[in-house]
């Protein structure tokens, strides 16, 4: 069976057509992706990748591997957002056509075809690609270690009905590969993960041994040795400061509430079911029995539930809740859906009532928020009372944000998906349903991106963004007051300090210094700024900031 067919072009196409057009067009979210980003520019500014720094000073709260991808974009492109968020677009053209075979060789064309639609029709799926945050490579990484940790057994005990490509050991080689680069990406929950699905696994199967214990030990030592590559490195060359600071941080992490990301327990299961829609409402109906699936395919359902179930529950316990701690969770979450889509159009099955009913709610729930997004950007007087317990969020809504009544496109567009969906399924036309869902959800989330996130950026930072713009090469200090970001260093361009007390916040806020301060501070701290730095000099207030310089 051949790897590259017409569909596999088609994917890559479309993905190359959505993923890298306007990856530049909006300035860097704080936190992270501006974090992400400045981490790479420092590392070009120094000529050290071995070791990550952060304002020019050690940070170990991230291993390299991204880092590296994203200086090495930089370097090709240019310091800039289109830059920092290449490297996920890149990825984007090789997970679409990288399913869509994996489909192939797993069932037929028909069903490598769905997952990957589901994933690219499916809302934070798609948005994942033209973001800039670390996730999307560490999670590959993790679903390649088990995918191809699931293909050497399988191998190794000849089933049948799935197409091998490569030998065991191949597969054994490359599971334990894909791991310690998602261990080099983010560090070793890549590992913890895959080692929890086996453990789930075991028990499922009645304390069965899927691997033996030379396969488990030889995969292991597979992943160590592919991180041990840099981290022996860095412990020769810089000392064990990174391990125990990393381990440090990652107990932080999952223990405690990071940064204000607190949530309630359900939080993952409510972003999975939104953020994937509609791919989520076909993988609920997949979580049951599915008849006639051949065992192969029984059993990498079997582990892609288990491994959905895995991420759901791990990040539910953590105490820091973020959207996209949960993102592997869109790999067994498009396969599901593709499997229910695959099974019902091979059967002739129609669309259960309450899918349709599902489908239909959160549709409009889309289509409400898509157009009172441009109805309040067109009324915000009406608006601003619902802010009036958050002066700084009213602030924001000053910004001058131009909307028009085209803003309303998204909107009116994904109603008529939903109606063409309905007529469609009426129709019994179900796999042309289908097909007008997701590619319709796709084309919706791109029209979003181009109509609805640069206004959202506008109004949320960056009032901050232009301030600190503004202090590239001036000989000036820049720092914030009463909150933490990482805009004033990427988007000040900051350099290597002659003065190393210019890594200390409180000399910046307080001290004697050599030069001009640049302090950026939310309305909220304006009077506690004044009160505590009473030489600072108010510049300027502008959509909820405030900016002030001391001299």
């Amino acid at each position: 069976m051949k790897y590259f067919d017409r569909n596999t072009w088609f994917w890559a196409f479309c993905s190359a057509l959505f993923f890298l057009p306007f990856l530049g067009g909006v300035h860097l979210f704080d936190w992270d992706e501006i974090n992400f980003a400045e981490l790479a520019r420092e590392m070009l500014v120094t000529g050290n990748g071995l070791q990550l720094q952060i304002n020019y000073e050690s940070f170990t709260e991230k291993p390299p591997l991204f880092f590296w991808l994203q200086a090495l974009s930089m370097t090709i492109f240019g310091v800039g957002e289109y830059a920092a968020r290449f490297p996920n677009a890149l990825l984007g053209i090789v997970v679409l056509p990288f399913l869509y075979i994996s489909g192939k060789f797993l069932i037929d064309r028909k069903f490598g075809f769905l997952w990957a639609m589901s994933w690219f029709g499916s809302i934070l799926p798609f948005l994942y690609f033209k973001s800039g945050i670390i996730d999307p490579w560490f999670n590959f990484f993790i679903f390649n270690g088990l995918f191809f940790l699931i293909h050497y057994k399988w191998r190794k005990d000849n089933y049948n009905g799935a197409y091998f490509s490569r030998s065991a050991k191949a597969y054994l080689w490359l599971g334990g590969i894909s791991i310690g680069l998602g261990i080099l990406t983010k560090g070793p929950v890549a590992y913890l993960i895959v080692f929890l699905c086996l453990v789930v696994y075991w028990f499922k199967e009645r304390l069965r041994t899927y691997l033996s214990f030379k396969g488990f030990f030889s995969f292991s030592f597979i992943a160590l040795l592919t991180f041990s590559l840099w981290f022996l490195i860095d412990l020769i060359i810089n000392g064990p400061d990174f391990i125990v600071e990393f381990t440090i941080r990652q107990w932080e992490l999952l223990t405690t509430s990071d940064a204000g990301h607190q949530g309630f327990p359900a939080y993952h299961f409510v972003v999975l079911l939104l953020g994937c829609f509609p791919a989520s409402i076909f993988a609920i109906r997949a979580m049951k029995k599915i008849p006639g699936l051949p065992y192969h395919l029984q059993d990498f359902k079997l582990w892609m539930v288990i491994l959905l179930w895995v991420v759901l529950i791990l990040f539910s316990l953590v105490g820091t809740k973020i959207i996209h701690y949960s993102s592997l969770a869109y790999y067994p979450l498009s396969f599901l859906a593709a499997l229910w889509l695959w099974h019902t159009l091979e059967n002739g099955k129609a669309v259960a009532k309450w899918m349709n009913i599902s489908l239909v709610t959160i549709g409009l729930i889309i289509i409400l928020v898509s157009a009172a997004l441009p109805w309040a950007g067109m009324h915000i007087e009406t608006i601003r009372p619902l802010f009036k317990a958050d002066p700084f969020a009213m602030a924001n809504l000053n910004a001058r944000v131009p909307w028009s009544i085209w803003n309303y496109l998204p909107a009116v567009f994904y109603l008529l998906i939903l109606t063409a969906y309905l007529i469609l399924l009426a129709r019994k036309q179900t796999y042309h349903a289908f097909r007008t869902l997701f590619l319709g959800t796709s084309v919706w989330v791109m029209l979003a991106l181009v109509f609805f996130i640069g206004k959202i950026e506008r109004i949320s930072q960056r009032a901050s963004v232009e301030f600190f713009k503004e202090a590239v090469d001036r000989e000036v200090y820049v720092t914030t007051f009463g909150y933490k970001s990482y805009v004033p260093w990427f988007y000040g361009k900051v350099m290597p300090y002659n003065n190393m007390q210019a890594t200390n916040k409180d000399w910046l806020l307080y001290g004697q210094t050599d030069r001009p301060v640049l302090i950026s501070c939310k309305i909220t701290h304006r009077e506690r700024l004044e009160s505590k730095i009473p030489d600072a000099v108010f510049l300027y207030e502008k959509n909820g900031f405030c900016f002030y310089q001391r001299f």
